[in-house]
């Protein structure tokens, strides 16, 4: 191959092609869209006022009540993500080039996994990550405003040692998870005979890059256990959660409508959401109960 411009963009746009056609193959890329909520980002970082809980409607007597969105500061700053391959300058003057073609693709199959990466594993680290209101995502004392006035703990976990499982209300406009997207994954290219990389190394490179972050939205959405996957453990955390009031005392109306764990709970989790019947008999009243969603990253 005669390595003048136009055979190099040539070569370019062929293995553009193979990388959007990763970026594009990727089965379940938008898992995460199921449990995080997608915020487009104009600046380094955003902040978040997120309400102390969500608050309902109220009889209108005398002035409005403002419930404030800036109760609680929560800023989350974008980072910058990268994946780049070099290709010797000889293998593409050689004719070597179309077994790069698969690795090109690989690039694009990476960005489209890749906020399943950092939502799913986010999730996975609620246990020991702070959220807005300085405890853990996870934990067993967020202060909440009782009826009198007075404020209580309240737990959104099950304490264990085994591989974690989440019961979620995914039904609300927000989300438990924020995905903040500042820069959407492109390819780019290092193939000018003036680049320091092909002049000093001989060498064409490749890769891909973008802007993002994730963080936390409402604990109250979310309950999070690594106790055993099984019907006790499936009917406290949805009665736990079913319990949950907002400031005031008022019932926040949460409802466990999905169940999201890793490949180590998929049989749990199946016996206790599609088995119409029990081991021994008897009717399974938690069958149906939830959508089971599982994703490689809860281990």
């Amino acid at each position: 191959m005669d390595l003048t411009r136009p055979n190099l963009q040539a070569l370019f746009t062929g293995f553009q092609t193979a990388f959007m056609g990763g970026l594009r193959s990727v089965a379940g890329a938008d898992a995460y869209r199921t449990v995080a909520m997608v915020v487009n980002s104009t600046h380094a970082a955003e902040n978040y006022g997120w309400m102390k809980d969500l608050p309902g409607i109220r009889e209108w007597v005398g002035p409005r009540v403002i419930h404030s969105l800036d109760t609680a500061d929560y800023s989350i700053r974008n980072r910058a993500w990268e994946l780049t391959i070099g290709i010797g300058r000889d293998k593409i003057e050689d004719d070597s080039y179309g077994i790069y073609t698969p690795f090109i693709s690989e690039l694009g199959q990476s960005g489209g996994r890749f906020p399943n990466k950092l939502v799913f594993e986010l999730l996975k680290g609620g246990f020991f990550t702070r959220c807005w209101d300085g405890q853990y995502f996870f934990d067993t004392d967020h202060p909440v405003t009782a009826a009198d006035g007075s404020t209580v703990s309240v737990s959104n976990m099950q304490a264990g040692s085994g591989s974690p499982w989440f019961l979620m209300d995914l039904s609300r406009a927000v989300k438990p998870i924020v995905f903040q997207s500042r820069k959407s994954f492109d390819f780019t290219r290092m193939d000018g005979d003036t680049d320091e990389v092909v002049f000093d190394r001989n060498e064409y490179r490749y890769g891909t890059a973008g802007r993002c972050n994730v963080g936390f939205g409402f604990w109250q959405l979310a309950f999070g256990s690594k106790a055993p996957l099984d019907k006790d453990a499936y009917e406290d955390a949805r009665t736990k959660m079913g319990l949950f009031t907002r400031d005031g005392g008022d019932p926040l109306d949460t409802s466990g409508t999905h169940l999201v764990c890793g490949p180590s709970n998929e049989g749990k989790a199946r016996a206790v959401l599609k088995a119409v019947t029990e081991t021994g008999g008897g009717s399974n009243v938690w069958a149906g109960s939830a959508e089971l969603v599982v994703v490689p990253w809860l281990g």
